[in-house]
């Protein structure tokens, strides 16, 4: 017989936002993709550090 999943308990959840920022590479002139998990106070930190 298959067992039944069973979720977890969470009293709390924290809100996180996904940060995508396109990154260009100094030596190919190639664009890449940096992705980052974070509380959305911190997202235009992320944005504006280079």
């Amino acid at each position: 017989m298959a067992k039944k999943t069973v979720a977890t308990l969470q009293t709390t959840s924290k809100r996180l936002t996904k940060a995508i920022k396109m990154v260009r590479s100094p030596k190919t002139g190639a664009y890449t993709f940096q992705e980052a998990i974070m509380a959305p106070e911190q997202v235009d930190e992320f944005l504006n550090k280079k």
